[in-house]
């Protein structure tokens, strides 16, 4: 495969919406149908963004989201299929972890279904004991979140 012109961008404007839910479509079961106007909200509230590209055509994407310091996680990591095998996955980690927001924090952790043994390869771990999950389904009317000043607390 020519390789020539695959580049790396951390840049969020440069993301096509719609070839990200393509690329979504085509490669990632857990990320199949997500809307576009979803999408644009993760990516917005994400932060390091990269996005893998072959010329004009992206074909791989992986996004983080941190404090910066302690906790981070790193989110839908995906590579287009054609572009497999080449090292362009781990290279795509790889470049998310030594973002200046990402590279030192103490732990960062990912989900994975299927692909725990290529993350091991890159350093990451099996962790049993971090298994909670809360199913948040909005409801139709939410609640209100009171406003709080920088001075302000509340009282539970």
């Amino acid at each position: 495969m020519d390789c020539r012109y695959i580049r790396f961008c951390a840049q969020r404007s440069a993301i096509d919406l719609y070839q990200l839910q393509e690329l979504f479509n085509l490669a990632a079961f857990w990320a199949r149908e997500r809307k576009i106007e979803d999408l644009e909200i993760a990516i917005n509230n994400s932060n390091p963004v990269v996005t893998v590209w072959d010329a004009n055509r992206i074909i791989g994407f992986a996004r983080a989201t941190s404090d910066g310091i302690y906790r981070a996680t790193v989110w839908d990591v995906v590579i287009h299929p054609d572009y497999r095998g080449l090292g362009l996955g781990r290279k795509l980690v790889e470049t998310v972890l030594s973002h200046p927001l990402l590279n030192r924090v103490e732990k960062v952790y990912l989900m994975t279904t299927h692909q725990q043994s290529f993350y091991e390869r890159i350093g990451f771990q099996e962790n049993r004991t971090t298994t909670m999950v809360l199913h948040n389904f909005p409801s139709a009317s939410p609640l209100p979140i009171p406003e709080l000043g920088e001075a302000d607390t509340v009282t539970v």
